[in-house]
């Protein structure tokens, strides 16, 4: 059994004390003494003893090795360790040299001196057993080991890096560490422009032995990862997920709070990595990395959305143990997004209006090159349904971002030989329609000008059985008014009236018995650009919806707010 139980210098202790004539063992492992010993965070501090059953971590300077411990007492012993490298690739070697039972003391009995054992202690270098380098998660398992005194030597050459390790003397029982299944790869079961759907096969510590299993994703733009403990290197403020100690000083193993999940098991929550520690230097915080991570349960099929088009991502799984805090890597996998659609570009001629359709949630992109040199442009906008997001751009240079409904007009400042890039974003309710008209010539407007307020109000006590009077705003520049009727019946509601609130068709769509009147109307004092207009020959108790047009001097209408009236039924 392993002494991991027992601080190196008491370990030391008992092994160079004299030895009588009976033979001593070491002591094995107290299940009881062993789990209050973990409990307790301090008995492990600063420590080069390998505790039995339970994952330390710590932390290693660039060149500087470091050494630990532990024994197995009896031969033919299971014996299993794991190395985990953090953030940099490690050098280690497992090595065991037998223990001093009897000394000779050439016959009589008498045990041999104390520098003698302490001699064969130190100076020997041991069998070596197992030797790795690299930055994989690697393991040594033996089924039946000798007994010994075991070393565990670790180097880092590149950089001071972070790194664990787990040693069990029980391995077929313990097993901390969440089984992979006989297919330990993640599929890329659909792919998008700004989604992947990943699905992988559950691992049997979750499916056949039932223990807590919760899976983890990693998403990053640069590499895979191997391990956990390299997700949480990557994601720390420093250049590892754990500020550097202080020389002479380790990690106290059992302070799970550095260990990117929370010591408590609260598998209901997601688990966040912590990025400091108490020991150690004060840096500032580097930018955050683009890494994002995410636990899911114990689901095996999970759809990352809100990924960027035509991009290479990398797609790590973890399977954690939520007893035990430890994990396991599938095998990672990679995969790009679709490309965005590409848009046709609508060329703008100057002067002419352009009918435009965007789907829901869509966007289209407008180009106006204007032939010759030019002071300004003039970019007038009518969207006949919802609000649209225009932005106007200048030979890349962004002039303009607005939002426009109704009709909208931009003047910009001209430039020799500029081409404009209009891109236009629709609705989230629904389809967009809009009307677009690109000049230099500023007296070149086919669009009329609108007032702020488009509604039409009607006055209900000049309502009778067969009329009704209205009133709307005009402008100071003069145009054409048209106002038409339709009768609608009684359970026509406002629901109906805003599907038919289409902006953009004209008067040619109506029939011509719909028609009232046409007149001409300006004002040039704004506050009394007011027109009123009595709509005659109406049939009592009915509802009727009225339309105001307003035609500019290119001919293009814009329609006001349909009004539903209704008249009196007895008068």
């Amino acid at each position: 059994m392993l002494l991991l139980h027992c601080p190196l210098p008491l370990l030391l202790l008992l092994l160079l004390l004299p030895l009588d004539s009976r033979p001593q063992k070491l002591p094995t492992r107290d299940e009881e003494l062993f789990q209050m010993q973990i409990r307790d965070k301090a008995f492990f501090h600063d420590s080069s003893v390998i505790p039995d059953g339970a994952e330390i971590s710590s932390y290693l300077f660039r060149d500087t090795p470091k050494r630990y411990f532990f024994v197995v007492e009896e031969d033919n012993t299971p014996l299993a360790v794991t190395v985990t490298p953090c953030d940099a690739p490690l050098e280690w070697k497992l090595s065991v040299q037998e223990l001093p039972e009897e000394a000779s003391g050439e016959g009589s009995g008498d045990p041999e001196p104390l520098e003698q054992q302490k001699q064969q202690i130190t100076n020997e270098e041991g069998t070596e057993l197992f030797s790795y380098k690299g930055n994989d998660v690697e393991y040594f398992v033996s089924s039946s080991s000798p007994s010994g005194l075991y070393q565990l030597d670790l180097l880092s050459t590149e950089k001071d890096t972070h790194f664990k390790v787990y040693a069990t003397t029980t391995p077929e029982s313990d097993q901390p560490y969440p089984e992979l299944p006989y297919d330990p790869r993640i599929d890329v079961t659909s792919l998008g422009r700004t989604t992947v759907t990943l699905a992988w096969k559950p691992s049997p510590t979750a499916s056949l032995l039932r223990q807590p299993i919760q899976y983890c994703i990693v998403i990053n733009k640069e590499h895979n990862f191997k391990s956990l403990c390299a997700v949480e290197a990557k994601l720390s403020s420093d250049d590892a997920f754990m500020m550097a100690p202080k020389p002479g000083l380790d990690f106290s193993p059992f302070d799970f709070a550095h260990f990117g999940f929370p010591a408590d098991n609260n598998s209901g929550k997601e688990r966040g990595f912590l990025k400091s520690s108490k020991f150690g230097r004060q840096t500032s915080p580097k930018p955050r990395v683009d890494l994002h991570r995410v636990c899911i349960g114990n689901k095996n099929i999970f759809t990352v959305s809100d990924l960027k088009p035509d991009t290479q991502y990398y797609f790590d799984m973890f399977a954690v143990n939520t007893n035990t805090n430890m994990s396991t890597a599938y095998v990672g996998t990679f995969a790009r997004t679709k490309e965005e659609a590409k848009q046709k570009t609508i060329e703008l001629k100057d002067g002419k209006v352009t009918d435009v359709f965007i789907k829901r949630k869509g966007a289209k992109f407008l180009r106006f090159a204007p032939v010759s040199s030019h002071q300004k442009v003039t970019f007038s906008v009518h969207s006949c349904l919802d609000a649209v997001q225009i932005q106007v751009r200048r030979d890349g240079k962004l002039l303009l971002s607005q939002s426009v409904e109704g009709v909208r007009q931009f003047q910009l400042r001209g430039k020799a030989k500029a081409k404009y890039l209009i891109r236009l974003k629709g609705s989230k309710k629904g389809a967009s329609m809009l009307k677009v008209l690109a000049t230099t010539r500023p007296n070149k407007q086919s669009f009329p000008s609108l007032p702020e307020d488009t509604r039409i109000k009607a006055f209900d006590k000049l309502r009778t059985c067969s009329s009704v009077t209205v009133a709307w705003l005009g402008t100071q520049e003069r145009n054409k008014f048209c106002i038409y009727k339709r009768e609608v019946d009684d359970n026509y509601n406002e629901e109906q009236k805003k599907r038919e609130q289409n902006q953009c068709l004209g008067p040619d769509t109506r029939k011509k018995s719909d028609k009232v009147l046409c007149k001409y109307f300006h004002s040039q004092n704004i506050q009394k650009a007011v027109t009123t207009e009595t709509i005659r020959g109406l049939q009592p108790g009915k509802s009727y919806l009225l339309d105001v047009y307003v035609i500019g001097h290119g001919g293009h209408s814009v329609k006001y707010q349909s009004k539903l009236v209704k008249t009196r039924k007895f008068c």
